[in-house]
């Protein structure tokens, strides 16, 4: 059993399983504060570049390597109370049925991802053992061993039903060696819903191989984009969540009866955000350009989909984008602007070849 103790008083072991670009990033940090840290990944290259060179942080925010025990899944062993989960949205289900052996029974699995994701970790770990979270920092994985930190962003920890809790707390002193920002939220899922209008912008973006920036600022996507937004929205209104705001991001331009003025604002505060940070272009851009592998379009609106569904909510644009993203992960369609321009076509799209863009 990991039971040492921590380098800060009263800071427990943890356990970072995913040690990519939000993982690596947050694992570094804590580590270099004292926080025994140990990390897991199932990427073997890179396991191994962190054992022999230690994990090393570049770009404008920090600039440092950090020595970490890490492991494959296959080679970690003992038990840790707190996990934090950062893989891709895709292998949540995966991962966290393998972390489950290494977790305690009293212990607590935080989400540090993209998506819903804690309704499939509640599934498999329990929702009492679940701790919702969110982060918008920028970050990526430039090769084995290499974490490009590009950006701070809001990071935010709450219980699932609103309570206040000690291992919140707990979790919060944890992420403030990260992010001295960081808060503790009673309405976690309206961050989530939030961080799911904001992430549609940055999945329609990935359509095309223009920069964050660039889609935001776009006043001839501006239409489709936003209706994408407000389409999020209405799900989150239908499930009885209020959507919270972070970093430019305002749920309330894209609500009924929202001026236009109000979502030029929001659009104008998203690029500003945008605009301060090294990392240019989305993970979901990075996944297709460069790494050339699934996104986590279908972990990420597939279970708003199916919401949408069982709410009677209409969402015939985020339905193309997922269609059009499938097109572009199977070789069928090259990033360019017109997928974005044409995410409005009128009609339903019944089939790869229906209302070419």
């Amino acid at each position: 059993m990991s039971d040492s103790a921590s380098d800060l008083p009263g800071a427990p072991p943890l356990l970072v399983w995913g040690a990519g670009a939000i993982g690596g990033t947050v694992a570094a940090h804590l580590a270099r504060a004292g926080v025994d840290v140990t990390v897991v990944d199932a990427n073997a290259a890179h396991v191994e570049a962190i054992r022999r060179h230690g994990l090393e942080i570049t770009g404008p925010v920090e600039a440092f390597s950090q020595s970490l025990p890490a492991f494959t899944p296959a080679q970690v062993s003992g038990v840790w109370a707190t996990v934090f989960l950062c893989t891709k949205a895709l292998d949540t289900a995966t991962a966290a049925r393998a972390l489950l052996p290494h977790l305690a029974d009293d212990g607590v699995i935080v989400s540090l991802q993209n998506g819903l994701n804690e309704l499939t970790i509640a599934e498999v770990a329990g929702r009492g053992r679940t701790l919702g979270a969110f982060v918008n920092f920028g970050a990526d994985v430039l090769e084995p061993g290499v974490v490009h930190f590009g950006g701070r962003g809001a990071v935010v920890v709450g219980e699932l039903d609103g309570r206040e809790s000690a291992r919140s707390q707990r979790v919060l002193t944890l992420l403030r060696h990260f992010e001295p920002a960081a808060i503790v939220s009673d309405n976690i899922w309206g961050y989530l819903w939030g961080k799911m209008g904001y992430g549609v912008l940055l999945f329609a973006g990935a359509l095309t191989d223009a920069s964050i920036v660039d889609s935001l600022d776009a006043r001839d996507v501006r239409a489709p984009l936003a209706e994408l937004a407000r389409e999020v929205m209405r799900v989150a209104a239908a499930e009885g969540v209020t959507p919270m705001g972070f970093n430019g991001f305002e749920p309330a331009a894209f609500l009924p009866g929202a001026s236009d003025a109000s979502v030029d604002a929001s659009f104008a505060a998203m690029a500003a955000f945008n605009r301060g940070s090294a990392k240019t272009h989305s993970g979901v851009w990075r996944d297709i350009a460069v790494h050339h592998r699934k996104t986590e379009t279908d972990a990420q609106f597939n279970p708003i989909l199916a919401i949408a569904r069982a709410r009677g909510v209409p969402v015939p644009l985020l339905e193309r984008l997922v269609a059009v993203m499938h097109e572009i992960e199977a070789g069928e369609r090259p990033l360019a602007w017109e997928n974005l321009v044409g995410l409005a076509a009128s009609g339903p799209m019944e089939g790869k070849h229906a209302h070419p863009l």
